[in-house]
């Protein structure tokens, strides 16, 4: 029986964008053998990473415990990381090895070239892309080229890191739109009330802006924030759904914006379809993404969009289309798109139908589709 491990950072990552693909590799009669750090760093509440060791125990499927670090200063952490997957390679006979993850990405693909291991490692946005710093480039860029020698499939889920990635050196270099999304499970019951508004204390005629991700500078929730203060209306309120260090920081600036009443912290939550149905319009300001999952989500259930244009939000959005694009070191130009959006509900009705269609092009059947055509390489 093929033996593959599948490999992140966190288990989180594995939790929430790869229990698909678990189920690809069971179809295909693969044991799946799991490796993360589950004890720290993870972007979903620790309850919901006891779940997923949980649910894998009962489906005995064997995880390890890995001391991956995120941070990339954090030598100590990797050096043991790197000892620990040594260790683990020696007990088991891989057939194949699935890395997700830049820490994960580059400690797996090291390890399994030193057994000789073939390995797929799906890119889940480079660091360094079209509008980042020349110090991502010249950091990370000769990283993920020269570990690209080591990788026999490199998958890439948006269109400039493909474009990016045609001069590395991958046996196989591939684009998949995303990780997949269950489009018909967001679209269920959208014409139910959601209780969100009533369980927040709002009227029906508050104006709902929503955000999901992790509090931290990348997801740049201080964007909305600042806009939000230059537009000072108290029917527009601001709901963050994720859980990061910035929380009490960003709670401070929504002092210092005099809108604190209006901004609202979520932390993570296990009812997204009935919060995206309670909100009127989905903001997502980061400065880096691959290929969001959260705003695939959002698409899916019928809310209309202002994000920022960048690599991978891009390949979900079409200016005016399907919703507004702003640069998102530019707060006015932010406001600007919040006000258009308030202001022009029949404008957000056309893009939600427009966004309705274009999502099926990302859907977890195209994807689940590629993702098993890939891993029938390497049975």
């Amino acid at each position: 029986m093929t033996k593959m491990l599948m490999l992140a950072s966190v288990a989180s990552m594995i939790d929430q964008f790869n229990r698909h693909n678990m189920k690809i590799l069971e179809s295909l009669n693969v044991e799946v053998q799991v490796a993360a750090n589950f004890a720290a760093g993870n972007s979903t509440s620790p309850e919901k990473v006891s779940s997923f060791a949980a649910d894998m125990d009962t489906k005995k499927i064997n995880h390890f415990q890995i001391d991956f670090s995120r941070s990339i200063v954090n030598i100590f952490n990797h050096i043991k990381a790197y000892k620990q997957l040594v260790t683990l390679f020696k007990e088991n006979q891989y057939d194949f090895v699935h890395c997700h993850s830049p820490i994960g990405g580059v400690i797996g693909r090291l390890v399994a070239k030193k057994f000789g291991v073939p390995v797929i490692y799906t890119a889940h946005g480079f660091h360094f892309h079209n509008k980042s710093s020349w110090m991502s480039w010249k950091l990370f860029y000769p990283i993920e080229k020269w570990l690209s020698s080591y990788t026999d499939t490199l998958i890439t889920i948006n269109k400039e890191d493909y474009q990016t990635a045609q001069d590395f050196l991958p046996k196989y270099l591939e684009y998949i739109p995303g990780v997949g999304l269950e489009v018909d499970k967001f679209r269920q019951n959208l014409n139910s009330e959601s209780t969100l508004k009533e369980e927040l204390g709002l009227s029906k005629d508050d104006f709902v802006i929503l955000s999901v991700g992790e509090l931290n500078k990348n997801k740049n929730h201080r964007a909305i924030i600042k806009a939000l203060g230059l537009i000072q209306n108290p029917h527009i309120h601001y709901l963050v759904c994720g859980q990061g260090e910035l929380k009490e920081e960003l709670n401070q600036l929504a002092k210092e914006q005099q809108i604190s009443g209006q901004v609202k912290f979520l932390g993570f939550r296990d009812d997204i379809q009935n919060v995206f149905k309670g909100a009127d319009l989905f903001v997502f300001p980061s400065f880096r993404e691959g290929l969001s999952v959260a705003l695939m989500e959002a698409m899916a259930s019928g809310l209309p969009v202002v994000c920022s244009d960048i690599r991978g939000n891009n390949d979900l959005i079409d200016q005016s289309r399907g919703g507004f694009l702003f640069d998102p070191r530019n707060e006015k130009e932010l406001k600007d798109s919040i006000v258009k959006a308030y202001e022009q509900p029949e404008l957000l009705k056309a893009q939600t139908e427009y966004n309705f269609e274009k999502i099926n092009e990302f859907s977890l059947k195209v994807v689940s589709k590629e993702m098993k055509r890939i891993y029938s390489r390497y049975l």
